[in-house]
């Protein structure tokens, strides 16, 4: 565990281990839970399809494209749950694929009115 007071600021880096030097990472998905086997009942986005669900989420630019690095303030899941914690999903893509998911960024996604 990772200990931390309420409102500091949480920096956090993934790193991806691959002998292909032709590869990127992006951060797609970001949820919080008290509940460290359940992401299902009560959670709290902080990015969801690569768009900042907290206002206190940053994307920090890195000079490696194997590394992906954000941030945001330490939050809890009120009184009653001494925890957080974390389910980051990320994206691996070819490195320069501007058609791939990595550069498409924050994607918002609507449902349609199915009416006629």
């Amino acid at each position: 565990p990772y200990y931390v007071d309420m409102n500091q600021n949480l920096f956090l880096q993934a790193s991806l281990h691959s002998s292909d030097q032709n590869l990127t990472v992006f951060v797609d998905t970001c949820i919080a839970s008290p509940n460290s086997s359940d992401f299902r009942t009560l959670v709290y986005e902080l990015i969801k399809s690569g768009c900042a669900s907290d206002s206190t989420y940053i994307h920090f630019p890195s000079s490696r494209r194997d590394v992906a690095q954000f941030g945001f303030n330490a939050f809890s899941f009120v009184n009653r749950f001494p925890s957080v914690f974390l389910r980051c999903e990320l994206v691996v893509c070819r490195y320069q694929d501007y058609s791939s998911r990595c550069y498409q960024g924050c994607v918002s996604r609507f449902k349609r009115n199915a009416d006629f």
